[in-house]
């Protein structure tokens, strides 16, 4: 392992080194094995001895694991992977449910909510470009290998919505002025926004949005927690969705 090697490694840490190099990095036995059988390209894996191999594999030691790894805990194995580009036209709410995501930063929620997306067949999930980097080292290993399977996509978000809702397709967000999610009509298609941790969905996507939807407290008149994670309430509002379709 060359200390080339090393700095590579270590400025796909950063948005800005996976940006210019196109690669990510994946840590992990089970989550590189899935990346080798998926459509993604592993360019690089270096490995402790007997993990993997191939012409792409370099065994290590466990120490230069530790010197690699972006983790706390170093796994026994890392790859580098070429970062696929998606067209955002493969994106059709109006031929199935899609999530999107509203300056949602924060790693752990992103990669939770990926997750959550490939638990509920949900195949795209479109960001605005101020959400958190879906191949952010901790997002990756938050998705539990649910990257290979969720097309995420970053652009102009109130753009998008707004060409959606022209189009007919509902789009749905939560809010606490919204209607019931459980007494409310819910279509099998359409578009379901998430907003920031803090702040909500911002001015400018709460425009667009024509369905505001509330994820009731219980009992209602319950003073409690002022509002949910995003992630858990991406997990709500995902379950009541398919509950419904499957009727």
């Amino acid at each position: 392992m060359t200390k080339a090697e090393i700095q590579l490694v270590r400025a796909l840490a950063d948005k800005r080194g996976r940006t210019e190099h196109g690669l990510f990095v994946a840590e992990g036995e089970k989550l590189i094995g899935e990346l080798r059988v998926s459509h993604l390209r592993v360019r690089k894996i270096f490995a402790l001895e007997g993990v993997f191999e191939g012409p792409e594999t370099e065994t290590v030691t466990p120490r230069d694991m530790e010197r690699l790894s972006l983790l706390k805990t170093a796994n026994n194995s890392l790859a580098l992977v070429e970062i696929p580009r998606y067209d955002i036209a493969t994106a059709r709410p109006d031929e199935r449910l899609t999530l999107a995501l509203d300056e949602v930063q924060n790693p752990g929620n992103m990669g939770t909510i990926i997750r959550l997306a490939d638990w509920f067949g949900i195949s795209d999930i479109v960001c605005s470009e101020g959400s958190a980097d879906c191949y952010n080292p901790k997002v990756v290993q938050a998705t539990m290998g649910a990257i290979l399977r969720v097309r995420v996509h970053y652009t102009d978000l109130p753009r998008f919505l707004s060409s959606a809702a022209q189009r007919g397709i509902p789009v749905y967000g939560t809010f606490l002025e919204g209607e019931n999610l459980y007494e409310t009509a819910l279509t099998p298609t359409g578009i379901v926004v998430m907003g920031n941790e803090g702040r909500g969905v911002g001015e400018a996507t709460a425009r667009t949005v024509t369905r505001k939807l509330l994820i009731p407290p219980y009992p209602a008149d319950r003073r409690g927690s002022e509002s949910l994670n995003v992630a858990m309430a991406t997990g709500i509002v995902c379950a009541e969705f398919r509950r419904r379709s499957t009727k």
